[in-house]
């Protein structure tokens, strides 16, 4: 039987031989499409599909998958997909094997590497980093030419309510890695994060989504609402306080590492790849954040401050979410705490506008002031992250709003 390399001439006319029929009541046997892909009928009536191939002079073949779980269209795509290889001068069977090793993570760092001279801008490129390396962890030691649909929507869904221009985004970039992965031969078939035609009918489109801020509980409810929270001694519920005593995001709180943390100046620091503007940012770290360290210290079990179920991994981004469920809580999400925080510091301290936005890790003043500021004003945002977990101690009685000043 002639095999071809790559699309001979006339292949066109050569394929597409067999019907859906043929298929499906096909005797014992091989029975050519054309181009090519061969399906092979047992004595037992098991049907697969085979691409059959010529490579540096030997006539081989490679499995395409069975019949039917494999139907007729995808077997032909996944031929035309392995024509393609060859005309690159790539084996299949070669990259099969190769697609079997590689994971996600691998070409992920791959692919950053290959892009980042083309990004010039650098909080962009920490931005594709974070992203990848901190929402993605769940595919991370996953095989590249194992991802599914399923697999994307687990790590998609947590974000898609409550951030969806950070979802949007994500997709766009997971997209993007496997596409490279499938440009290399080390997947086959359609791309799982493909948007138009495929997850737009699994996910609700970005103009339907509520906009404007993450929705936040007002700050008087908190005391009563950290009250609740440490009753739970869970692992969600510690980085939930933690989170919200810091006013971090919930990315840079979950995926806190055990070697960010100075317990001799309290101080948190969290790195430029885990940041969404690409830039170290320090923590200072008040009594009650100390105390939640300095207990979760004498369980320490791996790298990761909030261990997730999962030995070597964080807690979930889903975590906190689904935490806040059980609570009953439906106008907050996780992220709007920094809006809680800085609605307090706002309307009940004294504290310069500057030092509450450098807590939150924004860039305040103009692009001129920035270049001159060299500082992060790290023992004055001690004073104002002190005053926070002061504020958020649960108290007995009512709230008191009270204006807090300065040292």
């Amino acid at each position: 039987m002639a095999a071809a390399q790559s699309n001979p001439p006339g292949a066109r006319r050569q394929s597409h031989k067999l019907s859906h029929r043929t298929v499906q009541t096909a005797k014992p046997g091989r029975y050519g499409d054309g181009a090519g892909l061969w399906l092979v009928v047992s004595p037992s009536g098991a049907r697969k599909w085979v691409f059959r191939f010529s490579w540096q002079g030997r006539v081989t073949e490679t499995g395409l998958g069975g019949c039917p779980a494999a139907g007729l269209a995808e077997a032909r795509q996944k031929a035309a997909e392995a024509r393609k290889l060859l005309a690159a001068g790539i084996n299949p069977i070669e990259a099969r094997k190769r697609a079997g090793r590689k994971t996600f993570g691998e070409l992920a760092e791959a692919f950053l590497a290959a892009k980042q001279s083309q990004w010039r801008n650098l909080k962009h490129r920490a931005q594709w980093r974070m992203t990848l390396r901190v929402y993605c962890a769940a595919l991370w030691e996953k095989p590249v030419a194992e991802i599914a649909t399923a697999d994307v929507l687990a790590v998609l869904q947590p974000l898609w309510q409550a951030s969806p221009e950070t979802a949007s985004r994500l997709r766009g970039r997971v997209e993007a890695v496997l596409d490279a992965a499938k440009a290399q031969g080390l997947r086959s078939g359609e791309n799982p994060a493909r948007w138009r035609g495929h997850l737009d009918k699994l996910l609700a489109r970005r103009q339907k989504l509520s906009r404007g801020h993450h929705a936040a509980m007002p700050y008087v409810e908190l005391p009563a609402f950290i009250a609740s929270l440490r009753e739970r001694e869970s692992a969600a519920s510690l980085a939930l306080e933690f989170l919200i005593l810091t006013a971090a995001r919930t990315g840079e709180a979950i995926g806190a590492r055990w070697g960010e943390i100075d317990f001799v100046a309290k101080v948190w620091t969290v790195p430029a790849e885990r940041m969404k503007a690409g830039k170290e940012h320090r923590v200072p770290l008040s009594g009650r954040a100390m105390e939640i360290l300095e207990k979760l210290a004498g369980e320490k079990s791996g790298e990761f401050i909030f261990a997730g179920q999962r030995r070597g991994k964080p807690l979930s981004s889903m975590a906190l979410a689904m935490l806040l469920r059980r609570m009953k809580v439906k106008a907050a999400t996780a992220h709007g705490f920094r809006s809680s925080f800085r609605d307090w510091a706002g309307d009940c301290t004294h504290f310069p506008r500057e030092i509450a936005e450098a807590a939150l890790a924004h860039a305040a003043g103009d692009e001129t002031e920035r270049a001159y500021r060299r500082g992060d004003a790290l023992e004055k945002r001690r004073e104002l992250m002190e005053a926070w977990a002061s504020y958020c101690q649960p108290k007995a009685g009512s709230n008191v709003i009270h204006l807090v000043k300065p040292v």
